[in-house]
Parts: structure tokens; sequence; C-alpha cells
């Protein structure tokens, strides 16, 4: 969670920002600062090779401040991460989780809908031998879980009062 939460790469605790590197979906793996040079979290996690016309979300377009508003707006309950599953232990950590929260406002023109998103996945920790810390992250998940959830509720229509046309 430190990474969703910590945009200086030098507050993270429970991972060493000399050595650490997280990919998502087998992407090349990333340093806090290339992480944060990017905006952070959501725009690691989301990061995609759709046409920029068809993206739900544009991690090109975002800051960090921004990603972070627009989801802790979107899920006002939080969006929690649950692991429900640990493969192996230390120093290789592999686990399934699951992401998920109720969308309580509007994402991106869609209309909220109440309705639980949740997405699964695998994700996997190096820990470093000595000091026991975090070097590599690598997580799995299908993107399109989250991102459909959002956009199920009706999106930004014109209005069908005749006055208004």
């Amino acid at each position: 969670m430190e990474i969703v939460h910590k945009a200086d790469p030098n507050e993270l605790k429970t991972m060493d920002p000399n050595k650490f590197t997280i990919s998502v979906n087998g992407r090349k793996g990333l340093t806090p600062a290339e992480s944060a040079k990017l905006g952070g979290s959501y725009n690691i996690f989301l990061q995609t090779s759709l046409p920029e016309n068809v993206r739900l979300y544009n991690p090109d377009d975002e800051t960090f401040e921004s990603s972070q508003n627009l989801f802790r707006s979107i899920f006002l309950r939080g969006f929690a991460i649950e692991i429900l599953h640990v493969y192996s232990g230390p120093p290789g950590i592999v686990y399934k989780f699951r992401h998920w929260g109720y969308m309580d406002a509007p994402f991106k023109g869609h209309a909220p809908t109440g309705q639980l998103i949740e997405l699964f996945g695998i994700g996997t920790f190096e820990l470093d031998k000595e000091s026991n810390k975090i070097i590599k992250a690598e997580m799995f998940f299908d993107r399109g879980e989250l991102l459909g959830g959002l956009v199920k509720g009706e999106s930004n229509v014109a209005s069908t009062c005749p006055f208004m046309k």
C-alpha cells in the first residue's frame, strides 16, 4: 500500500528505495523514481497500449495528485486490498489478491452505480535476504475488471427535455 499513497521514495518503509522495482503485467520493472515520473501508483497499474482515443483512463494525462483525487473520490468507503492466498513464503512470496470497493461517485462522466467493483490478480514480492525489505514486486491482473465496472453507470447524455435541445 505504500507505493499507492507515498509519492516520495524516501518515505518507503517496507521497500528498499535503492533496489526496488515494480512491474505490472510483464512490463519493464520501474524504480521508485521512474514510477514517480509516471505519476505514481494508479498510473503505473493502469498503463496500457490502447490507442489514446479509446482509453477509459489515460495515465498519460494524469498526475499523482489527479489520480489520487479521482480514485479516492470514486471509492468513498475505501478500495481495499485483500490477500486471498499465499502460495510461497520469503524470500520469494507469491500471492493471490482481490482489490475491491463500492463506486460511490462518478468516473469520467459515468454515473455512480453503488455496485461492488473488484479485480483479482496474482502478485510476487522478492525480499532482500538481509533487510527483509521488498526489492521487487510484480503484479498481474486485468485492468479491464476495474475500468469496466467504473463505466457501467449511465454516461453524460443529452437532455430529453424539448426546451434543452
